[in-house]
Parts: structure tokens; C-alpha cells; sequence
């Protein structure tokens, strides 16, 4: 058992162990002599970060909750008094415990500061909560927060009321949690129903000419909310089903946005397996789409995430050969982010192949990511496809990729992405 530290810092006095957040056991002996007229519970859900333990073991699973322990601590402390505690919950339990020791009749306390306390935690881990699990956990984690609070009553044992006040929080959290998870969906399908998606354009340029080649589609949400990202938006529509109807939609949007592109240029658009039973995306309505952007299948390049494909082989075939069959190219995306990237290129025999940023960035700098390119490279001009290196960002870069004979580039050095056509027009 970790052994409980009390140190004395500015504010209150903290609950500070010797290896690892202490334990709500640990603190039981504090807990019994501070708990004399009324406590305070503001209780932190964590069971989105039970996933690291299995994939990243025990050490890596303890860190992410003492990173929670941390953002709890600096969120609550302007609210604390001396003497209260930031736990970890109960053995068994992913939680993290704040505990406020105040006299049975503080009014105060109990109908103002303990909800401002729960409402701090829970803005805090709104904005930072990413930060909890990194870099075991990518990007957001669920932690809901609940509050409880309980009277003391010399009948009953300091373990029981506990208990009750835990109960109390977690209740509270879950409550909380479902509610969040309802606005969550909601802000989603109104996205959905008012088609608040648009679509940017980031160009894909020439290396030898360093002349626009295409532009690659990419769908944003409402200005100034989570949803802006797409990242986010696919999360969430992952998690609600909705893939399909947000895919189709943001098709739709990257379509209609390119009625302005530029003669001459292709259009690269990304793409799922379920395209293919997309009505809209048929061979009859899809040519009238095409017939009102002034756009023709040759123009038109779909992209397929290299992960998709290494789990769908054979339904990626289907779509490539049906698509195909009417004019359009292919490329697959992200080439080198997993683990099977030659098999995907083998089995799909794609026009372009997009090579994933992490094998671009710095490779002015890098001999061995220069050979890895060059392989890659040879690879392409054996099955009749071409090279887009992903994430340029300096000019020693493109120059790197001249040398190597890479013939296309995409990334910031040519501009972040932009509407095709001016607001308004």
C-alpha cells in the first residue's frame, strides 16, 4: 500500500503520495478524523482510460490517472480548503475522488460551492481532457463528473456514509455522462439535417513544375465547434452509427464545392467501402451530379484510406472495378500508417498512392527516409501508379523530392485549404 503524504502547499492541503496517486484506502485514516460534521464529493468517471492497462500495460495505465489526478487538483484548487483530498477512487473503481471536509451546516458549501466545484472540474477536462490519456489514448476522452455530498451521522461508520456519498457522485456522473452523450448526438444530427458541412481544398501540386495538379476535398463543420474538425465528426459518427449519412453528405458537399475547379486539375475525393450502395453515388444520378459541378469521372480521383482497405480487401476491389468501369482513378491514402501498406498497393493496383506524412516530414534531414521513399517510388513505376508525398512543409523537401523523382506533393508549403469559390459568388 503507497504510503500517504500530506504536504502543505499555497492553497489547501493536498493529498500527494510517494509513487502513483494515493488511494482512497490509503486515505481512510485522514478521512475518519477530518469527517466530523459534513463532506463533499466531486467525483471523476474514468473508464475510457481502462483501455491503456491491456494495450500499454499497468505503469502506463497509472500515469494516465495520475495525469487526471493533476488536472483535477490545478482545476479545483482556488475552490479548496485545508485539509481536502484528490484521491484515486476505490480499488476496482477508474476514478478519481475529491473530498471536502466542511461543518454540517454550510449552506454555502452545499448549495453553491460544490456544484461551482463539479463545474470547474468538468470545464477543465472539457478543455484538457485530451491531455489525460496521451499519448496512450488519441484525442478526447469520455470523463463524466457528479457531485455528492452527505451529513454526518455518528450511528453509522465513516465507510458507510462514504459509500453513500460516492454512490451519490457516481449516479450524478452517469446521469451527467448520458446527458452529454444526447447533446453529443444531437449537435451531430443537426449537422446532418442542416447540412452544415463545406468543403476546403488543399492543392496538390507538380514537383518538377511546381504547378497545381489537383485539389483534394476536405469537409469542415460549423465554424467556432468541435465539429469544425472532421476528425471529430467522423469520431462522433462512429460512435452514433451515423457514418454513412456524414460520408454521403460530405461527398455531396466536395461535389457541389468544386463547380470552380480549375480546367485541366483533378478533384480527389475521399471515399468508404459503403460509397458503393450509396444511391446518389450510382452510375445514373452520379453522371447528373457530375453534369451540374461541370465535372466528368476522368476529373474525378477517389481516395481510400489505406486501414479501410487492408480490412475490406475484397469489397475495395468491387468499388474500384465499378467505379473504374466508368472513368474513374483511384488513390489510396495514408500509404505507410499501418502495418500492410505494400499489400494494399499490391491488391488495389491504385493510380496514385498517397504516402502518409510521417515517412515526408524532415526528409531533406533523413537518408533513411529518403530510401524508404525510393523504394517505394520504384514499387509505383512497376505497377503503373505515382507518388503524392504528404505533408510538405519546407522548400527543402519538395527539393529533396525533385531529387528523388517523386512527381507530386501536398501540404502547407503550397497553402492551407480553401473554398474553390469566393463567398458569395
Amino acid at each position: 500500500m503507497a504510503s500517504l503524504h500530506l504536504a502543505v502547499d499555497e492553497r489547501p492541503l493536498i493529498a500527494v503520495p510517494a509513487s502513483g496517486p494515493a488511494t482512497l484506502g490509503d486515505a481512510l485514516p485522514w478521512i475518519e478524523r477530518a469527517f466530523q460534521g459534513a463532506v463533499g464529493v466531486v467525483l471523476v468517471t474514468a473508464e475510457a482510460l481502462r483501455e491503456v492497462e491491456p494495450h500499454y500495460g499497468a505503469e502506463a495505465h497509472q500515469r494516465a490517472l495520475q495525469n487526471l489526478v493533476n488536472l483535477v487538483q490545478d482545476a479545483a484548487r482556488p475552490r479548496l480548503d485545508s485539509g481536502d483530498l484528490v484521491v484515486q477512487g476505490p480499488v476496482g473503481q477508474a476514478e478519481v475522488v475529491l473530498l471536502c471536509f466542511r461543518t454540517a451546516n454550510d449552506i454555502t458549501f452545499q448549495r453553491g460551492d460544490l456544484p461551482e466545484l463539479a463545474r470547474l472540474v468538468s470545464q477543465s477536462l472539457a478543455a484538457q481532457g485530451h491531455r489525460v490519456g496521451h499519448p496512450y489514448v488519441r484525442g478526447q476522452v469520455s470523463l463524466p463528473v457528479g457531485s455528492g455530498f452527505v451529513l454526518r451521522n455518528p450511528t453509522l461508520s465513516v465507510v458507510t456514509q462514504l459509500r453513500a456519498a460516492l454512490d451519490e457522485a457516481r449516479a450524478d456522473a452517469e446521469l451527467a455522462g448520458r446527458i452529454a452523450a444526447r447533446d453529443r448526438r444531437q449537435r451531430l444530427m443537426s449537422v446532418l439535417v442542416g447540412e452544415e458541412v463545406v468543403s476546403v481544398y488543399e492543392p496538390i501540386v507538380e514537383v518538377s513544375t511546381r504547378t497545381v495538379f489537383g485539389y483534394e476535398a476536405l469537409a469542415r463543420g460549423p465554424v467556432g465547434t468541435e465539429l469544425h474538425s472532421p476528425a471529430v465528426m467522423f469520431e462522433r459518427a462512429t460512435e452514433e452509427g451515423l457514418v454513412f449519412e456524414l460520408d454521403s453528405l460530405c461527398r455531396r458537399r466536395g461535389l457541389e464545392g468544386a463547380l470552380d475547379l480549375p480546367s485541366g486539375t483533378k478533384l480527389f475525393l475521399n471515399f468508404r467501402p459503403t460509397t458503393i450502395h450509396d444511391p446518389s453515388f450510382q452510375a445514373e444520378v452520379l453522371s447528373r451530379t457530375l453534369a451540374q459541378s461541370r465535372l466528368r469521372p476522368s476529373d474525378i480521383v477517389f481516395e481510400i484510406s489505406e486501414q479501410e482497405s487492408i480490412d475490406n480487401f475484397w469489397l475495395f476491389r468491387e468499388v474500384r472495378d465499378y467505379y473504374g468501369s466508368l472513368g474513374f482513378q483511384i488513390a489510396l491514402d495514408d500509404t505507410g500508417a499501418g502495418y500492410s501498406s505494400l499489400e494494399a498497393v499490391m491488391e488495389l493496383s491504385p493510380e496514385f498512392i498517397k504516402v502518409d506524412r510521417a515517412f515526408v516530414q524532415g526528409i531533406d534531414q533523413d537518408p533513411s527516409r529518403q530510401e524508404l521513399l525510393k523504394a517505394l517510388h520504384a514499387v509505383a513505376n512497376r505497377i503503373g501508379s505515382r507518388i503524392i508525398a504528404e505533408g510538405l512543409d519546407t522548400l527543402e523537401e519538395l527539393n529533396t523530392l525533385g531529387q528523388l523523382g517523386i512527381p507530386f506533393g501536398q501540404g502547407w508549403l503550397f497553402g492551407k485549404a480553401t473554398p474553390l469559390r469566393a463567398a458569395g459568388q
